[in-house]
């Protein structure tokens, strides 16, 4: 039996790993987070809270475990909010990441580590992984910094780099692009979406699975895995809207130069899945495919 510690379990892709990982009778798991667990279902799994940016607490939780794989999904991931708070991105997702590689190399752990499309500049996308990464924001430039310490590290590692994650949380608390525009819409209020940027969405329990694979198989190297579909942002929320049966006349384009982020952002990534399609035997759903999952799943948290 494999001992699977998970980090940052509160969130979106940490709880779907932790409900996916329930259905296996192959593996032990461990869920951390940091403060208290927040899943709704708190059995068949260890839970513990760990601050991984704590070189200590880090050291003494994995020591506990012994795990055979670590996937880390904790990150700073707000990209706006990394311009300011700078030592806390760096923290998270640079140091933090060390401490894991140097836990990870005590007890030959494989360590799965998430990374994102940011890495890229969008100048050409879809990218491959032997395509050169070209950071714009101080977001991206930690993930491809936390990305070097993992692949410099000499451990058994795998790195997945994904694009914008939709799906819901027990407690429906964490917003991303799929829900942002049903909530917004249910309620006639007007949304800003921008016009001029292309992304391909990923159905949280897709990658999830391609998570744990990667963890159990012990795939080495590089990943991309996303959706298939590459699609302006734009058009995504108004398929978002048509499905739902919602009021589009809500959605206000806008172009990335008009809405002025903070951060800068890619025109175009989306990716070139073959390799995680052959080696870890992903297989995401269309869009289409994964908003019907959405849909159960407000069911369930009563909100649809």
């Amino acid at each position: 039996m494999k001992t699977i510690l998970v980090t940052g379990s509160n969130g979106l892709l940490g709880q779907k790993i932790i409900y996916s990982l329930l259905g296996r009778n192959d593996v032990r798991c461990i869920s951390t987070a940091k403060g208290s667990n927040r899943m709704r279902v708190q059995e068949g799994y260890h839970y513990e809270s760990l601050d991984i940016t704590s070189k200590e607490q880090v050291d003494e939780v994995l020591g506990k475990w012994k795990p055979d794989v670590v996937i880390n999904t904790a990150a700073l991931t707000n990209v706006d909010a990394c311009e300011t708070r700078i030592d806390e991105a760096v923290s998270l997702n640079v140091t933090a990441v060390q401490h894991l590689v140097g836990a990870c190399r005590v007890f030959n752990a494989h360590l799965v580590h998430l990374s994102t499309d940011f890495v890229f500049d969008g100048v050409s996308g879809p990218y491959t992984e032997l395509d050169t990464p070209n950071p714009l924001s101080h977001y991206a430039e930690t993930k491809w910094q936390g990305e070097q310490v993992v692949m410099n590290s000499g451990i058994s590692w795998s790195i997945l780099r994904t694009i914008i994650i939709y799906g819901v949380v027990d407690d429906n608390s964490r917003s991303n692009v799929v829900l942002w525009t049903y909530n917004a819409l249910r309620n006639k209020q007007a949304i800003t979406v921008i016009n001029d940027q292309f992304r391909s969405p990923t159905l949280a329990e897709d990658l999830a699975e391609a998570c744990i694979t990667a963890g159990v198989r012990r795939a080495p190297g590089l990943f991309h895995v996303s959706g298939r579909e590459t699609m302006c942002i734009l058009d995504m929320v108004k398929i978002v809207a048509a499905f739902f049966k919602l009021d589009s006349s809500y959605i206000q384009p806008v172009s990335s130069a008009a809405l002025n982020q903070p951060a800068k952002r890619p025109p175009v990534t989306g990716f070139i899945i073959t390799k995680a399609e052959r080696e870890l035997d992903f297989r995401p759903r269309s869009f289409l495919q994964g908003l019907e999952e959405i849909k159960k799943q407000l069911i369930l948290v009563g909100a649809l």
